[in-house]
């Protein structure tokens, strides 16, 4: 059993681990292999969108361990989400999919028009597991201007850019 709630920083230091151990399910694709060896979100990336009031925890009932988090920003008006991650050993027990909800109620208490991420394209658990959640992949030319900005910036951090794709969630 897990509970969602909001990330602090007590959480810090334990959030790369989480991230590291998610990362783990790349070496199963050998042209993104290197995903798994990325450092991820620095301690102090963390904290800040901790303080910006978009990130979340799902821990363990029991201990309190974080087994998952997703972390965002506002971003024109949408809820932009940075990262979600789910340690390897939780993965496939609805931990990501009840963050998605979980920030999809947020997103629509604070009545934004939308939830947007960056992904993999054609990588089971990204791009179809956004999908699954009502996500639409967008054409180039739907883009925002800080969705471009953001694609271009992973292409910069070595990322494939023909491998990386934008998603939204309408939420009104």
């Amino acid at each position: 059993m897990f509970t969602t709630r909001p990330a602090t920083a007590a959480d810090v230091p334990l959030l790369p681990a989480v991230e590291r151990s998610a990362a783990e399910a790349f070496k199963r694709i050998p042209d993104l292999a290197w995903v798994a060896d990325d450092d991820g979100q620095s301690e102090q990336r963390h904290l800040e969108l901790i303080q910006g009031g978009v990130s979340w925890v799902a821990v363990n009932d029991a201990s309190d361990a974080p087994l998952g988090f997703l972390n965002g920003q506002l971003m024109g008006g949408n809820l932009h989400i940075w990262e979600m991650s789910v340690g390897k050993d939780h993965q496939g027990k609805g931990i990501g999919r009840g963050l998605m909800n979980h920030a999809r109620r947020w997103a629509t208490s604070q009545d934004l028009l939308a939830i947007t991420l960056t992904t993999f394209r054609d990588v089971p658990w990204n791009d179809k597991f956004y999908a699954s959640m009502g996500f639409t992949m967008l054409s180039s030319s739907e883009l925002t201007p800080a969705l471009k900005r953001v694609l271009g910036d992973a292409v910069r951090d070595g990322f494939p850019g023909e491998k990386r794709c934008a998603m939204r969630l309408l939420l009104r």
